[in-house]
């Protein structure tokens, strides 16, 4: 085997006297040995005190996986067994491309392979989109890498879903990428300060000072895509803009990457008033959640509102993230659909019966 090929499927040897035979579930069991390429160490696959190999025999329970030198001997019924081949497959073409492995990479990776997709979890796992300072970002679930996808391939993107699944984050990283290409000639980020209201005036300072708390958001995810000392000059020169929703009102945007956080807390009027801004050669993205409305008096929201407007208009798309595609701490993905569960129980978030205030 060269180091240039994938790990040698074709020469998976059975075990000695190793015949199949059912299991008690009327599954075929087989054994196989796949042979690791000479550029890829066992260590990189089994990950510090064999994390990783760990990680996969709890997702394979029935399923034995042994390592003898840069050999892997797997043992199980054959639907299991052709997954763990698929996986370390996988896991190779990850550590050649230099991408470190984790726990988190090798259960979205099973779960990819699982899934119903015939995209390979390789070429989700590393597909760079910007690098600053050493650090690459890059979709990490199935789900992320469609949206950013759809952030190439058409001009308005709605990217929806619960908190923790790299809307912004992502949309902000294909912006930048996009400046750094010469696509567009600034980037402009906003988002509504509906939390302002009354509060706002209680707030020291000017007005810029009062709606940066707002903003930080965009600020932070800015911070770790260039290089801070650069940040002030763009800023300056109007190469980036971050600014309340407010500020948009009666613009023409033109040759910009436009994005829109928190879209959930526009009205129906605001939503309007931005996608109008819309000129040539620009790009807009509209992140929100709309199981997080913050709008008073019931009032209907803007991204709500407008799936239902825009509805099959070409070159328009609705990405959908869901709790699958949470990358914070693996709890939040469940606390998301523990809060499904829950609305769903009690009417969307209306209190149920006997609940306190």
């Amino acid at each position: 085997m060269t180091d240039d090929s994938r790990p040698d499927l074709s020469a998976l040897d059975s075990l000695p006297d190793a015949a199949p035979a059912p299991d008690t579930l009327g599954e075929r069991t087989v054994d196989e040995v796949i042979v690791l390429p000479d550029s890829v160490t066992p260590v990189a696959l089994l990950g510090p005190r064999d994390e990783l190999l760990r990680t996969m025999e709890r997702q394979f329970p029935r399923t034995e996986i042994l390592v003898r030198g840069n050999e892997f001997r797997i043992s199980g019924p054959k639907k299991d067994v052709d997954v763990v081949d698929a996986l370390l497959g996988e896991l190779v073409e990850i550590v050649r491309a230099g991408q470190p492995l984790n726990r988190d990479a090798v259960e979205r990776s099973i779960s990819m392979l699982r899934g119903a997709s015939h995209q390979r979890p390789a070429d989700v796992l590393t597909q760079n989109i910007v690098s600053n300072r050493g650090r690459t970002i890059r979709p990490k679930t199935l789900g992320q890498k469609e949206y950013v996808d759809a952030i190439d391939d058409h001009t308005v993107i709605f990217g929806i879903g619960p908190a923790g699944t790299g809307k912004t984050y992502l949309a902000m990283a294909k912006a930048v990428a996009a400046l750094q290409a010469k696509q567009v000639t600034r980037i402009i980020l906003t988002r509504p300060a509906v939390e302002a209201g009354e509060r706002l005036g209680f707030l020291p300072g000017s007005l810029n000072d009062k709606i940066d708390p707002y903003l930080r958001p965009l600020y932070d995810a800015l911070h770790d895509m260039i290089d801070a000392e650069s940040i002030p000059r763009l800023m300056a020169a109007g190469t980036i803009e971050v600014a309340p929703l407010a500020y948009m009102r009666g613009r023409t945007l033109n040759d910009a990457f436009i994005i829109l956080d928190e879209a959930q807390n526009t009205s129906p009027e605001q939503m309007k008033m931005f996608l109008t801004r819309l000129g040539f050669g620009s790009k807009m993205v509209v992140t929100g959640d709309t199981t997080q409305v913050d709008l008073p008096g019931g009032m209907d929201s803007g991204l709500k509102v407008v799936q239902r407007v825009l509805e099959g208009i070409e070159d328009i798309h609705f990405s959908e993230l869901t709790s699958e595609d949470v990358v914070r701490h693996r709890l939040v993905g469940q606390i998301v659909d523990a809060y499904g569960r829950y609305d769903a129980r009690t009417g969307g978030g209306r209190r149920a019966k006997g609940e306190r205030r």
